[in-house]
C-alpha cells in the first residue's frame, strides 16, 4: 500500500473524506469544461525549464498502457471559456489525456474563497485517489500551503506563484511554474510602439501616427499583471520614447463589459493599440477595437485563433503566448514518469519556450517585414541578455 492510500485509508476511517460533488456548481466532467482556446502549439514536450531547485526531466516511460493516472484541476477564477489563460491549462491537461491513460477532473472556483475547499476535496478523494492536484492561479497560494502541509503526500503543483512556508522554505510536495510575461510583453510593446508611429491599416484596424499612443488594460492591479505592463512599457519605449502608454486596470478577470469600457476611453483618446492581460475580461477590449476601428494585442493564448476571440481576429495584430499548457503538461508527465519532485521552482520564459509573442492569424502578413525583424532582434536580444526586461513598471 503506498503511503497516499494509506493517508486516504486513515481519512475514511476518520470521516475526514468529502466527496468531490460536494461543492455543488463548482465541479464539471471534463466534457462540460469549456473553450479549448491557445494556438495548438504546445504539447508540453521536450521543453528545458530554468530552475533552482529541478523538477526533473521528461525522460522515462509514457505511462501508455500502464494504470490510469488521475488529475484534479483547480483553475483560477473567472473559470474555462476565457479563450486564455485557464483555456490554456485546459488544453494542457487534455494533451496529457491524449497521450497517456490520464483521467481529470475540473473544479471552478467562483471565487478566491472557494479555492481552499476545491483544493481539500481533491486531496481528501478516495475514489478516485488523485495522483496530482493543478492549482491554475497565483490566487491559490496561501490556500495551497495550508493544504500541502495537511496531506504531505499528495503531489500539487502551483502556476503563477511560489509554495512557500512561513520560513522561506518551499513546500516540498507542490512543484511550482512562473513565467517571465514580461519577456513576451516586451516583444507587443516593441511591436505596438513601431506601428503607431506608423500610417498602418489591416483588416478592420488603422492607425493615427499623428498620436502616438497606445493601451494597456489589466485585471486586477497585483505584481503579477504589473510584469505584463512593465515588459509592454518597456518595448514601446524601445521603439521611442516619444509614446504614450495609457494603463487602466478592471479589478477583474471575468468582466468583458469593464474590458471594453476601458479600452474604448483609451481609444478616444488617441491609443491606436490595446494590449490586455485580463482574462475573459479583455474580450471587451476585442470588442471595443472592433467598434472603434483599432486594433488590440491578446494575451495567454493565440486570441485571433481561440474559439471565443477568433471573431475579432480582424483587429488582433498578435497574442502573448504563456504556455500554461507546457506547465500542467509536463507536471503530469512527470508524474507517471515518476520524475515529480515537490519543492521545485521551474521558471519559463522566451529561452525556454514557455513564452512567445505570435502575429494575428488574419493580420500578422499585413504587418511589414521590418517591423517584424526589429522584434525578432528584439527577442534574441533578451534571450542573450542584451536587453534586460523589467518586472516593475518604470514611472
Amino acid at each position: 500500500m503506498t503511503n497516499i492510500d494509506k493517508r486516504r485509508r486513515t481519512l475514511m476511517k476518520t470521516g475526514g473524506a468529502v466527496g468531490i460533488a460536494g461543492l455543488a456548481g463548482c465541479i464539471s466532467s471534463p466534457s462540460d469544461s469549456g473553450n479549448d482556446g491557445g494556438d495548438g502549439s504546445g504539447d508540453g514536450s521536450g521543453d528545458e525549464t530554468e530552475n533552482t531547485s529541478s523538477e526533473g526531466t521528461d525522460n522515462g516511460s509514457s505511462g501508455e498502457g500502464g494504470e490510469t493516472t488521475n488529475v484534479g484541476m483547480v483553475y483560477a477564477t473567472g473559470g474555462l471559456g476565457d479563450n486564455s489563460f485557464n483555456d490554456m491549462a485546459h488544453m494542457g491537461i487534455e494533451q496529457a489525456k491524449k497521450e497517456f491513460n490520464v483521467q481529470y477532473q475540473n473544479a471552478e472556483p467562483d471565487s478566491a474563497t472557494d479555492v481552499e475547499s476545491l483544493q481539500r476535496q481533491f486531496a481528501q478523494s478516495s475514489s478516485p485517489s488523485y495522483d496530482l492536484i493543478c492549482c491554475i492561479g497565483y490566487v491559490q497560494t496561501n490556500s495551497l500551503v495550508k493544504n500541502a502541509g495537511q496531506f504531505p503526500d499528495q503531489n500539487f503543483m502551483l502556476v503563477d506563484s511560489v509554495a512557500e512556508k512561513e520560513s522561506g522554505d518551499l513546500v516540498k510536495n507542490v512543484a511550482n511554474y512562473t513565467f517571465k510575461e514580461q519577456q513576451g510583453s516586451f516583444l507587443v510593446g516593441h511591436l505596438a510602439g513601431q506601428l503607431t508611429q506608423m500610417d498602418f491599416s489591416a483588416g478592420k484596424g488603422s492607425t493615427n501616427p499623428d498620436e502616438k499612443t497606445v493601451g494597456f488594460v489589466g485585471g486586477m492591479e497585483v505584481p503579477l499583471i504589473k510584469k505584463f505592463e512593465a515588459g509592454f512599457k518597456a518595448g514601446v519605449a524601445h521603439a521611442s520614447e516619444d509614446i504614450e502608454v495609457k494603463t487602466a486596470y478592471a479589478g477583474t478577470y471575468s468582466d468583458p463589459v469593464k474590458g471594453k469600457e476601458a479600452a474604448i476611453s483609451m481609444y478616444d483618446q488617441g491609443a491606436d493599440i490595446v494590449y490586455h492581460a485580463a482574462g475573459g475580461t479583455g474580450t471587451g477590449v476585442f470588442k471595443a477595437a472592433n467598434q472603434k476601428g483599432r486594433f488590440a494585442i491578446g494575451v495567454d493564448s493565440d486570441q485571433s485563433k481561440a474559439k471565443g476571440t477568433a471573431k475579432f481576429s480582424n483587429v488582433i495584430l498578435a497574442s502573448m503566448v504563456k504556455k500554461v499548457n507546457k506547465a500542467v503538461y509536463r507536471s503530469t508527465k512527470n508524474v507517471i514518469d515518476g520524475n515529480f519532485k515537490g519543492g521545485s521552482v521551474n521558471t519559463l520564459g522566451l529561452e525556454q519556450g514557455g513564452i512567445e509573442a505570435v502575429y494575428g492569424a488574419d493580420l500578422g502578413s499585413e504587418i511589414p517585414d521590418d517591423v517584424k525583424s526589429k522584434v525578432e532582434e528584439s527577442k534574441q536580444a533578451i534571450i542573450d541578455g542584451d536587453i534586460e526586461v523589467p518586472t516593475k513598471p518604470q514611472q
